[in-house]
């Protein structure tokens, strides 16, 4: 499951959501505990929308950069976007079901 997540840096990151249709992103840091809670969900999504989403993981501490530029102030942070555009934003830990419908209403 971990093969189908992108751990891009800020150019790689740029360059994903202008070139991909759908990417769901998930703003995390290693000492977050709601991170850790969220992490196999964002695998279950990974897996189960594989081919019609990319999904990446960006690291707030390794690419702060990408985190102002989004205005990521708490984490989890998840982000979808659709054609370079962020469509649907989602803070803290959430259910399975939460995630799904945010991108099933982009789909």
């Amino acid at each position: 499951m971990a093969e189908l997540i992108l751990y891009p840096d800020e150019k790689e990151f740029e360059t994903l959501i202008a070139e991909k249709p759908l990417v769901l992103a998930d703003f995390w840091a290693t000492w977050c505990a709601p991170c850790r809670m969220v992490a196999p969900i964002i695998e279950q999504l990974a897996q189960q929308y594989d081919g019609r989403i990319t999904v990446a993981k960006v690291d707030i501490d390794e690419h702060s950069e990408l985190a102002q530029r989004y205005n990521v102030q708490s984490i989890p942070t998840i982000l979808l976007f659709k054609d370079g555009k962020v469509t649907a934003r989602d803070v803290g830990a959430k259910p399975l079901s939460n995630y799904t419908d945010m991108i099933d209403a982009n789909l």
